[in-house]
């Protein structure tokens, strides 16, 4: 669990910046109390009283220094002097000492929180992204940074200066009467404790209210994606009221609970602030009449009282802007803290001392595979088949029998429980994760397509590919017949998600994609199930003439798409039941001969 530590040390890479400025900012903010203090000063002169022992040997030092006479017009020109640095010459300095450096820092721990987001997203395990989806993810990493860098320059810059004003607020006061500054400074412990456990509560409704935005706008974000199902459906209506609803308990929750609970704290708040002030005022008059302190005093006590008095508004403020930030933090750093997948180690580094890129002949061999996404329920069983260099070999099987779950195996997604995967002899799981799925290239039902050009798109895992490649790739997977069509070949922007591409046309950009890595092992998943008939041939065309170029494996419910595969091994619930080319396991007449037949007769396969 994320805690106020995580927070705090967001920007510990800066520290040393960071109590430089902060140190900067408070020295500036007890440099304002000069001005009532020497304006008080300059009132004891003015009143014939006597000025404080400090400041008549200030004035007598100057005097030497400069052989003039110590006079009201010497004592005059030392405390204009005092006011002068602190006000004029300070000025053009306070923005770059310290100011500057609040948003520097801010902003540079923002790309570095933002390059350890992108890191995170690379390096998850593909389970968290079946349980939260891209609008979710996105919003948590996106307001969490984003109240950091506002934060930061607010309490560095402004809340913890002006508890260091109040406090040289409390020195100054307890010089002139002790006795007010006691007072003083029990009712800012008084008033700042209630503050703080105020805020606590009102912090846990923050963090149960933005839990409960986060899914309003995952599911904001779900109805962008599936725009077109919704539509379909005619339930328009339907998700308006549904989200209505979310949003106006959400108004309920931050009106009545959280809102609410703030004006209560700053309605207490002033009512004892003012409360205070009388009470000072009362006590400094009495004091000045008894003749306890200076006439010039009262002015400076009651002048920096309020002043301190006055800093209790922003400073509840600015404590009430980090309580509503404070929740959005603690999820971002939960977010960091996810555990990272099994294959992290690798992924953004550099291979393994001593390897390079791989090249393998491309023979694979399932020995004695168990797995299970849980524990105690195993998803393949006792998994034992060879695949040679270049061959062909399919998966097949009813929905659920194992087929991608070896694809994800092999591709180190997920590890066996037992057994092991090799790859020209080698157990796969010794190998830099990095380099070894260089060596690899699938083909989804689903291509991803990026908001790109075709050419960007087609380039993705080899970017320095040539153009001559690029074409040769096109025309083995007959994408160069599309890209004739296009309005600007292969500079066309396909569009989010390729939405300008029909599912076929997305499917050749897939083969062409994954011929241009050069792989040694090249899985077609369920590439042709959802396709028309005339873009299945063509695929299937396109299949066809990389048989004997690399490894080939094939996943398929419609088995005319693995007619000519070299072996098809068959799944049922995890285990092998046959294996064989098409036309033994015709003459085998067992689960393959069934699924044939019922695909022959029109039937579906489920």
């Amino acid at each position: 669990m994320a805690n106020f530590r995580d927070v705090v040390n967001y920007f510990r890479p800066y520290w040393k910046l960071s109590v430089f400025s902060i140190a900067a900012s408070s020295i500036y903010e007890i440099f304002d109390l000069v001005v009532p203090y020497a304006i008080g000063q300059i009132l004891n002169i003015l009143s014939n009283q006597p000025i404080d022992r400090p400041l008549t040997n200030l004035i007598a030092g100057v005097g030497s220094t400069i052989n003039y006479p110590v006079n009201k017009t010497l004592s005059f020109g030392v405390l204009l002097g005092l006011i002068f640095l602190v006000t004029v010459v300070r000025a053009p300095t306070q923005p770059w000492l310290s100011n500057w450096f609040h948003w520097d820092i801010a902003l540079k721990a923002r790309r570095d929180q933002n390059k350890k987001a992108i890191e995170k997203i690379l390096t998850l395990p593909l389970e968290f992204y079946d349980e939260n989806n891209p609008g979710r993810i996105s919003a948590r990493v996106a307001k969490g940074i984003t109240n950091h860098t506002w934060t930061y320059p607010e309490i560095t810059g402004q809340l913890i200066p002006k508890l260091f004003r109040v406090l040289g607020i409390f020195v100054f006061i307890c010089l002139v009467e002790w006795r007010i500054a006691v007072l003083f400074l029990i009712s800012f412990v008084v008033i700042l404790s209630f503050t703080l456990k105020k805020l606590r509560k009102l912090i846990w409704h923050e963090s149960r209210l933005d839990k409960y935005a986060e899914d309003t706008e995952s599911r904001t974000s779900e109805l962008i994606t599936n725009i077109k199902t919704v539509k379909a459906f005619a339930t328009e209506s339907k998700e308006l009221k549904r989200q209505n609803s979310r949003l106006q308990r959400e108004l309920t929750v931050v009106e009545y609970r959280i809102h609410k609970g703030y004006v209560q704290l700053a309605t207490w708040q002033r009512s004892l602030i003012q409360f205070c002030v009388f009470v000072v005022l009362g006590l400094t008059l009495a004091a000045t009449i008894n003749g306890r302190i200076t006439l010039g005093h009262f002015v400076m006590t009651l002048t920096l009282s309020s002043m301190a008095y006055a800093e209790l508004e922003p400073i509840s403020i600015l404590a009430e802007i980090f309580a509503r930030r404070y929740s959005s933090m603690l999820r971002f750093h939960e977010f960091l803290q996810e555990p990272s997948g099994i294959d992290s180690v690798g992924i953004l580094g550099k291979p393994k001392s001593g390897e390079g890129e791989y090249q393998f002949t491309g023979k694979l061999e399932f020995s004695h595979v168990d797995f299970g996404y849980e524990p105690d329920r195993k998803v393949l069983h006792d998994i034992n088949f060879l695949i040679e260099p270049y061959q062909t070999v399919a998966l097949v099987g009813r929905s659920g029998s194992g087929k991608s779950t070896l694809v994800k195996l092999l591709f180190r997604y997920f590890e066996p429980q037992t057994g092991q995967i090799l790859i020209d002899g080698e157990d796969i799981r010794i190998l830099d994760i990095g380099a070894y799925r260089r060596r690899l290239a699938i083909v989804h039902q689903e291509v991803d397509v990026f908001n790109g050009t075709v050419l960007d798109n087609l380039t993705y895992g080899k970017t320095e590919a040539t153009l001559e490649q690029v074409d040769e790739a096109c025309r083995i997977s007959r994408l160069d017949e599309v890209i004739d069509q296009l309005s600007d070949g292969y500079y066309t922007v396909v569009g989010e998600r390729g939405v300008r591409l029909s599912g076929g046309q997305r499917q050749r950009l897939g083969i062409a994609r994954a011929l241009l890595v050069k792989p040694d092992v090249l899985i077609f998943d369920e590439a042709t199930s959802s396709l028309d008939y005339e873009s299945e041939r063509s695929i299937q065309l396109a299949m066809r003439d990389l048989q004997g170029t690399c490894t080939t494996i094939v996943i398929a419910h419609r088995l005319s798409t693995v007619r000519e595969a070299d072996k098809i091994v068959v799944l049922e619930q995890g285990r092998i039941a046959e294996i064989g080319n098409h036309q033994e396991l015709l003459r085998h007449e067992g689960i393959y001969q069934r699924l044939h037949s019922l695909q022959e007769t029109g039937e579906l396969l489920r």
